[in-house]
């Protein structure tokens, strides 16, 4: 039997809330910098949570000529400002680096272009049917994000996106990992994108008592393993990588960042919002994660968490994380982005799929900005208010989604 193709990654690119760019989103994430703040996408005084981490100062028509980002929702604008990033970095824009037949994209995304949609049923109901934008569908499907970025660089590979809410970016990698693996691709375009700050989606995510309303205090509101904590701060923005196979990578001399060991998929089949309460399903994803990469759970340095700062989240997934490591959860280092990043919802996962591999190569462990009050249920090492320099080989990254989904990435430092 041959042995099992190895995956490493090549390219990574982001449009966040922080920065527009890696190298800026991480010199944030060490200084403090938050992507947080009130929401000015649209009037925002009846709404009850008007906080949010909008990408600011984006214009797609600085990356993109300007007849295409018009025919883009800005979820698109996002993963294909990011994808371009990637493919830059990877070194995929020489000519002949790849074979476009085994080249593809799989991305998550969570909702499309649910601005077009508003857009649109607001042009029927005051204007008639008439009125629709020629490209409103073609706008506001899911797909539209990879379609873009395959017809941009014409790869001919496996294209397709994943739904699974806030664990689509996840899901999507561990998906690339296993059709590089599975000889279908031998280069993909991956992670997530999502741009869902709107009317309906803050009004939606208000109402089931998701997001945080500490209005007064935009900067102090994502409180991950905080007691004083009350719910997510909605982000948008795109986090891209590019996955590569081993030999493919090693053969056009290109720099690797890092590798992609193992992926862990479970579902609750409990609620439709809320985590497990026993974290059953989350300790079965990550300790699949561990089996996958063939690691032991002491070898993991750190994690970097859901932690959406939710009163729901936070313990379920401290007890899961102390059900798939025992002792050694206590011995590693915990800590969410978010409370800077804010939830990018779809594109999550890619965005902190990227932040993992910054860590490993930095050997610095981001922090966990705003935890002053530890919640005495979130009781692990969660890195505090301030980054920690510290050797770090071996990162695992988890995520949750509405409808029971969770989705664990082991990401390594590369070695020969």
């Amino acid at each position: 039997m041959s042995a099992r193709r190895r995956v490493v990654i090549t390219g990574m690119g982001t449009v966040n809330p922080i920065a527009h760019n890696v190298n800026d989103t991480w010199k944030g994430l060490m200084e403090g910098k938050s992507g947080i703040g009130e929401l000015t996408r649209f009037p925002a005084e009846e709404y009850g949570a008007r906080i949010v981490g909008e990408v600011k100062d984006f214009n797609a028509s600085d990356y993109i000529d300007s007849k295409s980002a018009r025919k883009m929702a800005l979820f698109t604008q996002f993963a294909v400002v990011s994808a371009d990033q990637a493919m830059k970095q990877a070194g995929l824009l020489k000519e002949g680096a790849f074979d476009p037949w085994r080249a593809g994209v799989i991305l998550g995304n969570g909702i499309g272009g649910f601005e077009v949609v508003e857009e649109q049923l607001e042009n029927i109901i005051e204007r008639g049917p008439s009125k629709v934008a020629p490209m409103t569908v073609p706008k506001m499907i899911t797909n539209e994000g990879a379609g873009n970025i395959a017809i941009e660089y014409g790869l001919k590979g496996p294209c397709y996106v994943l739904a699974t809410a806030c664990a689509s970016g996840t899901d999507a990698i561990g998906a690339s990992l296993n059709a590089i693996r599975n000889n279908q691709a031998d280069v993909i375009v991956t992670g997530g994108t999502e741009a869902a700050i709107t009317k309906l989606a803050a009004a939606g995510f208000h109402k089931i008592h998701a997001l945080s309303t500490r209005n007064d205090e935009p900067l102090k509101a994502c409180r991950p393993f905080d007691k004083d904590r009350d719910g997510f701060i909605l982000g948008e923005g795109a986090g891209v990588l590019i996955l590569e196979e081993l030999e493919h990578a090693r053969k056009r001399g290109a720099n690797i960042l890092a590798e992609v060991t193992g992926y862990g998929v479970t579902c609750d089949a409990g609620h439709i919002t809320a985590p497990d309460p026993d974290g059953a399903g989350m300790i079965r994803c990550m300790q699949m994660a561990l089996e996958d990469a063939g690691i032991k759970p002491e070898e993991v340095d750190y994690i970097n968490a859901h932690g959406t700062s939710t009163p729901t989240n936070d313990p379920i997934e401290t007890k899961a994380i102390k059900g798939a490591f025992g002792d050694h959860a206590y011995k590693l280092k915990v800590s969410s982005t978010k409370s800077l990043t804010s939830h990018l919802v779809g594109a999550a996962g890619g965005l902190e799929a990227i932040i993992s591999v910054l860590a490993i190569q930095n050997n610095i462990f981001p922090a966990t900005y705003n935890l002053d009050n530890p919640d005495p249920e979130c009781d692990l090492d969660y890195v505090p208010n301030k980054p920690v320099e510290g050797k770090i080989d071996t990162v695992l990254s988890d995520s949750l989604g509405f409808g029971g989904h969770n989705g664990a990435l082991i990401i390594q430092r590369y070695k020969d």
